[in-house]
């Protein structure tokens, strides 16, 4: 049985841990009326997900992440079918046991587009960023006052001086150097964030790992994962844009742009909400992308986000 899990740190404990996990998906499954069927795990993300057979995919959030069910219940039953690319249909949503809560929802077709990268053709890679920032221009095109009660923060502004005010001690807890540690509140207070012209939902982690693709032909088949969505400033999104679907490479960034229909955001602007991000790890980032040619935050700010 699964025990209770009230902290992230009783989280790590469990969240790897199969011969507890496997179980309890059964018995959830079984009270669910699923006819038994293969059980995959997704080990990418921080929380237990399980492909139950082709068509189902069931997701378990602890005690402490129960709003996030919830969000992700309403996100998903307000985009299904309203979207370029599928998002997973809900089935059903719900208490477990010992404060654990699930949401079972349909499997998307095809394969992460993370995954399949490197052997997508050129030209095909293009047409995918065109087919995402098309994606993402449907997603904030979309109402997001049905979902004001559930999905936050309910003032924006709010939220990012919070974040501003966190933002050194969270890079220093992620390890990152006195060097760049030291620039952070300069950088910070030299880049206003007005409040936005209007709010969006946003899917706060649009990335390559959260969208599928079909090999046969190289098409977008999904987007998913939408427990951290937020409403706030479109500029947000475009910090998982820059990072994770253009990968600081600007000749993609631009052709996102071109497809989102906007011109693109000052580069600083993003690179400030990328230390304010929720999950922002600027050691990983500085590991994972390209080197900027100095080491100051306006010059990752232009390698990163800059579209040449």
């Amino acid at each position: 049985m699964l025990p209770l899990v009230e902290t992230g740190e009783e989280l790590e404990e469990v969240v790897h841990d199969e011969a507890l996990l496997r179980p309890a998906v059964a018995d959830l499954c079984e009270r669910l009326g699923l006819i038994p069927k293969p059980m995959a795990r997704f080990y990418e993300g921080s929380l237990p997900v399980y492909a139950i057979g082709a068509a189902h995919v069931v997701k378990l959030f602890p005690a402490f992440e129960r709003d996030d069910a919830l969000r992700e219940e309403r996100v998903l039953s307000h985009l299904y079918g309203r979207l370029p690319v599928p998002t997973p249909q809900l089935y059903s949503a719900g208490a477990y046991k010992n404060g654990w809560h699930y949401v079972l929802m349909s499997r998307l077709p095809g394969e992460g587009l993370k995954a399949a990268w490197p052997r997508i053709p050129a030209a095909d890679q293009d047409r995918l960023v065109t087919e995402a920032g098309e994606t993402l221009a449907a997603l904030h095109a979309l109402n997001p006052a049905p979902l004001a009660s559930s999905v936050g923060p309910s003032e924006w502004g709010m939220f990012v001086d919070a974040q501003r005010a966190n933002a050194v001690e969270m890079q220093r807890e992620a390890g990152l150097s006195e060097a760049w540690l030291e620039q952070i509140p300069w950088f910070l207070s030299s880049v206003p964030l007005a409040a936005p012209a209007r709010r969006v939902l946003l899917h706060t982690e649009f990335q390559r790992q959260h969208l599928t693709v079909d090999p046969d032909g190289w098409r977008l088949t999904g987007l998913f994962d939408f427990e951290p969505a937020m409403i706030g400033d479109p500029a947000y999104d475009f910090v998982g844009v820059g990072l994770y679907v253009s990968c600081g490479q600007p000749r993609l960034l631009k052709r996102f742009y071109e497809a989102y229909g906007r011109p693109p955001f000052d580069p600083h602007t993003l690179m400030a909400y990328t230390l304010l991000h929720v999950y922002s790890n600027l050691p990983w980032y500085l590991r994972e992308l390209p080197k900027p040619p100095k080491p100051t935050l306006d010059a990752l700010a232009e390698t990163w986000f800059g579209t040449g």
